[in-house]
């Protein structure tokens, strides 16, 4: 457990807030590195948005500046819900979600359309996947055992 002695806010208290920190970190690193010159290939002709943009994270995920702002943001969401159990759970959970909906999003809409506006290619919509069950499945198996249950000493910080 790390508490910030100024602000009393408790990271990786729990196994979920472990989990959610570690995601959030995983999302600042990769928008971070969306705009770094040889990790991402074709910076050069990186666009703001849209499906023109031939930068790729990795030489496999294609990426624009919204894309990696999209990581950038998600990072911070998640050390801010981090911070207590329910706004952890909460992450996992809606984040999955939200990129259930981004793969589905990926699979209807074809990667020369205008609205492909991120932009994602296959590779991105099936990381969107995996995302979406990791984050789910996180959320649930590391808080399907705190029905309500508090440890004693510990005040419930939800």
């Amino acid at each position: 457990m790390t508490v910030n002695d100024r602000t009393g806010v408790r990271y990786a208290e729990t196994p979920v807030q472990k989990a959610a920190l570690i995601v959030g970190i995983v999302f600042l690193v990769v928008g971070i590195l969306g705009f770094i010159p040889g990790i991402t290939t074709n910076v050069d002709q990186m666009q703001f948005a849209g499906h023109e943009s031939e930068a790729l994270l990795m030489g496999i995920f294609q990426v624009s500046i919204l894309h990696n702002i999209v990581h950038l943001l998600f990072g911070v969401v998640g050390l801010l819900l981090a911070r207590t159990y329910s706004g952890s759970k909460n992450f996992l959970i809606w984040g999955g979600a939200v990129y259930a909906l981004l793969w589905l999003y990926g699979l209807l809409v074809a990667e020369d359309s205008a609205a492909n506006f991120v932009p994602m290619n296959d590779a991105d919509d099936w990381l969107h996947f995996v995302l979406a069950v990791g984050m789910i499945a996180l959320g649930v198996l590391l808080t399907r055992n705190r029905t309500g249950a508090r440890r004693p000493g510990v005040a419930d910080r939800r």
